[in-house]
């Protein structure tokens, strides 16, 4: 039974997270040159981001937290 056992999805939701951001950093800047014409869809494109942008650093912080949590220095 290792520690970090009941924490594997957590680690794995991180790691999904984490691929989201990069997604989002190649994704956005050509849908944004795409929709720059339309403000309110580039508002609400903007606003999506962020929120995802939020949740994801979230989820990572939460899995770092939880794995750090048992280092010892």
């Amino acid at each position: 039974m290792s520690k970090y056992e009941g924490n594997v999805g957590l680690f794995l939701a991180g790691i999904l997270a984490a691929y989201a951001v990069l997604g989002l950093i190649l994704i956005v800047p050509g849908l944004l040159t795409a929709i720059s014409s339309n403000l309110l869809l580039t508002i609400a494109v903007v606003i999506v981001v962020i929120v995802v942008v939020l949740f994801a650093l979230a989820i990572i912080l939460k899995g770092l937290s939880r794995l750090f949590f048992h280092l010892k220095f």
